[in-house]
């Protein structure tokens, strides 16, 4: 697949980015928030300065962008068993007690930003609800069984 924008070829970037980078991350949730973490959330422009040494600012945003926008669709369209695995992986590969992590990202909502910014509404209301729905079946994973259900 060859992706060019205009007359720029980002190709040898997203594989750069695919090989070197991306493929260390354990799963697609990880490789989204990574992505999304790299945006300026001003701008929306995406920084790296290890790609920036190879190739242009305009050509690494790009790239990313295009890498957020494959990893976001990965997901979005992944069935809820997949998304609560994608997500199981990236909170056990936080320092953070997953318990702590459920309740700050169900409070907060920090996985909001994880949506790349050239991004379908009903996709991201999908997402959204996707995560939210994620999220609520883990924390009640987490929680011990009440009386009731221990004796039944």
């Amino acid at each position: 697949m060859s992706y060019k924008t205009g007359n720029v070829d980002i190709e040898p970037a997203v594989t750069d980015l695919r090989n070197r980078t991306l493929s260390r991350l354990p799963g697609d949730f990880s490789r989204l928030v990574y992505l999304a973490s790299s945006r300026d959330y001003n701008t929306g422009q995406y920084y790296h300065d290890g790609l920036s040494f190879h190739f242009s600012e305009m050509v690494v945003s790009k790239a990313f962008a295009e890498c957020h926008r494959e990893v976001f669709d990965r997901l979005v369209y992944a069935s809820l068993e997949e998304l609560i695995e994608e997500l199981c992986n990236y909170i056990f590969s936080t320092d953070e007690r997953p318990e702590e992590f459920l309740k700050s990202w169900e409070h907060l909502g920090s996985y909001r930003v994880t949506i790349p910014s050239e991004c379908d509404e009903l996709e991201a209301e999908v997402f959204l609800s996707n995560v939210k729905m994620a999220l609520a079946i883990l924390q009640s994973r987490q929680k011990p069984p009440s009386q009731g259900e221990q004796s039944e």
